[in-house]
């Protein structure tokens, strides 16, 4: 069973793509249900890297030690993953797709900064 992320700007899932309105389907699985992909626009990519940020980190700690979660920590990571998500889908509307399709986030960290990356395929649906 193939996971499924459908991401339509925080709203449900639309019976039909949208056209011209810059909102688009976007999800993990490689076809969207109930639509045809009648072209494939290429291999679209959006990245965020998130910094370093000192009172974060130091509340992080503290968080560390206590226990819990960092709400600091899961706020910045929702937005680099938001920011990669939509420059995914800038770079798919300007490759003429209405939909990206195939969607994976990766996570690496970088001279202790975290880079977020969205990759799909940009694709026309029906």
């Amino acid at each position: 069973m193939a996971i499924r992320l459908d991401w339509f700007d925080g709203e449900p899932l639309p019976r039909k793509p949208r056209k011209g309105n810059g909102r688009m389907i976007v999800t993990t699985t490689q076809s969207v249900e109930g639509h045809r992909i009648t072209a494939y626009h290429g291999i679209v990519v959006g990245e965020a890297i998130l910094g370093a940020n000192v009172f974060r980190d130091v509340f992080a700690g503290i968080t560390d030690i206590l226990g819990g979660r960092s709400g600091a920590y899961e706020e910045s990571l929702g937005e680099a993953r938001a920011t990669a998500l939509r420059e995914m889908e800038q770079h798919a509307h300007e490759a003429g797709g209405n939909a990206v399709v195939g969607v994976d986030l990766d996570y690496e960290v970088i001279n202790n900064m975290l880079m977020v990356s969205a990759s799909g395929t940009a694709v026309t649906l029906d």
